[in-house]
């Protein structure tokens, strides 16, 4: 390619005399509402996540059964609920699998899941713990029973995990 020589920028500069810069007069559309909207909704997302990981205490050891399938119920719930979530008259709205993970690392998806169920007005969600070495299946209860949103659970009838789920009864916005 050639090079440009002083007589083409003068031609250049000449053909260029008498062009004026064009107003700009057409209206622009400002994407920055939406992604404002959007910033501020996962900001809601995240301050309600750390709202409900502070729930979750590893030195709390609510009174919870030793014998026959784990089940807690809050002041708030009716006891005819438990019994609907023991029967397994309802079914999960929503599945949480924590196998594989550690300890933070459930504590987190559990807060996660209690955020979603109540952003979507999920009112049963099911956590599937495992078996293991019967780590987090002791520890989601514990932190189950101390978070507000949770009114009970109960062990999951055998369709829905077993022993080695649990299904939630969340509260429901009023």
């Amino acid at each position: 390619m050639k090079k440009p020589t002083d007589e083409d920028f003068a031609a250049f500069k000449e053909a260029l005399k008498g062009v004026r810069q064009i107003k700009q007069d057409k209206i622009s559309l400002e994407p920055t509402r939406i992604k404002q909207k959007s910033q501020q909704r996962e900001k809601q997302q995240r301050a309600a996540l750390n709202n409900s990981q502070f729930f979750f205490s590893d030195e709390y050891h609510p009174l919870l059964p030793d014998e026959g399938p784990m089940r807690w119920q809050s002041d708030e719930c009716d006891p005819y609920e438990l019994k609907k979530l023991r029967r397994g008259d309802y079914s999960p709205e929503i599945m949480l699998d924590l196998h594989g993970l550690t300890q933070l690392q459930a504590k987190q998806e559990i807060a996660a899941l209690i955020v979603e169920c109540k952003q979507q007005h999920y009112h049963v969600a099911s956590i599937m713990h495992g078996h293991g070495q019967q780590i987090l299946k002791t520890k989601v209860p514990q932190w189950l029973a101390q978070h507000p949103e949770v009114l009970a659970f109960h062990q999951a009838p055998k369709v829905h995990g077993g022993s080695s789920a649990l299904l939630i009864l969340i509260s429901s916005p009023n």
